[in-house]
């Protein structure tokens, strides 16, 4: 299995522009909140379907946990307040009268629009193209910045 470093090496190669970037700080952690929003609004089974959190987003979020965990525990760790955060927020949109998956699917296509601006501007085709674990490897690529920056190690 390839280390986190190479990983988040690879990622920053097609994320060079200082535009991509910026654009890269806003659009992934928006895609990531609607993919678990879209995810969220898929009616859960039985038993289930009456707790708060059990639902095919909260699975989801386990499963890329897991994924970062075995490249890196720490970055895992890290990944548990955005997420909960988006979890919290998801919740509170749940509750309103427009559906979520409106509200989500909105915020994905835009979101996408501007990831796809941002390649444009650096020239480069976004990374998932070669590997799809790049969609899982951006919200590290962002986090990893922040504990480079805090002087953590990842």
């Amino acid at each position: 299995m390839r280390k986190v470093e190479d990983w988040l090496a690879e990622y920053g190669t097609s994320h060079e522009h200082p535009a991509n970037k910026a654009l890269h700080w806003v659009c992934v952690p928006l895609i990531v909140f609607a993919v678990l929003g879209l995810l969220w609004s898929v009616p859960v089974p039985g038993a289930l379907a009456g707790l708060p959190f059990a639902n095919w987003a909260t699975l989801a979020a386990l499963a890329a946990l897991l994924y970062y965990a075995l490249l890196s525990v720490r970055l895992a760790l890290g990944m548990l307040v955005p997420l909960a955060l988006a979890a919290f927020v998801l919740a509170r949109l749940a509750a309103l009268e427009t559906p979520l998956w409106q509200i989500c699917l909105v915020i994905f296509v835009v979101a996408w629009i501007g990831q796809f601006i941002g390649h444009a501007l650096e020239g480069r085709r976004p990374s998932f193209f070669k590997d799809l674990q790049f969609l899982l490897i951006g919200p590290l690529w962002l986090l990893g910045f922040v504990y480079r920056r805090l002087g953590l190690r990842y």
